[in-house]
């Protein structure tokens, strides 16, 4: 059982849900997605994004996680490829672009992504670690360099699925819009 609040409630609803399906018949089909991005994207990758369109130098360059994402064209297609898909009904699929980033890679797709240098400086995560200790925001921190990868074998086995957008064109979705919103 998951022991952070947001992970909890997320399990919950599912609990809730095959509850529902059991009792009325209904096929429900659970999706677990790691950190959606795209057009319109908000928060922590926003942040990340506006970092890296304002050129200032990162002190990520050290950091060697993996990370999955998943772009909302992908997420999509694989919802719709749910909707009627024989051996979609009552199961659990994970997805995302089937391609990890490092937090750096990531940054270096950005910033390619705006036609821009990538300013990444190394620093040892432990030092990154420490400044989160001592600014409070060892969250944060973790987030940006600790690694978070999900196997998405079995959903494209089960549903004969390969996400179709490559996480390089996500990601020049990604910033499109804010690219043109800069000229």
């Amino acid at each position: 059982m998951p022991q952070e609040d947001y992970a909890l409630s997320k399990w919950e609803a599912e609990q809730l849900l095959e509850d529902i399906c059991r009792d009325t018949g209904l096929e429900a089909v659970t999706l677990r997605p790691p950190l959606v991005y795209g057009p319109g994207v908000r928060a922590n990758f926003m942040r990340l994004v506006r970092l890296v369109q304002s050129g200032f130098p990162l002190p990520l360059g050290s950091v060697h996680n993996l990370r999955s994402l998943v772009g909302i064209d992908n997420l999509v297609d694989l919802l719709i490829r749910c909707i009627d898909h024989p051996n979609a009904a009552g199961e659990t699929f994970l997805v995302s672009d089937g391609h990890d980033l490092s937090t750096a890679d990531l940054i270096r797709g950005l910033a390619q992504a705006m036609n821009r240098p990538a300013r990444l400086f190394p620093c040892p995560p432990s030092v990154l670690r420490m400044v989160g200790q001592a600014t409070g925001r060892l969250d944060e921190v973790e987030r940006l360099i600790g690694s978070l990868q999900v196997d998405i074998r079995h959903t494209c086995e089960a549903l004969d699925w390969t996400p179709p957008v490559s996480v390089e064109e996500g990601l020049r979705r990604t910033v499109k819009p804010l690219l043109k919103g800069s000229k």
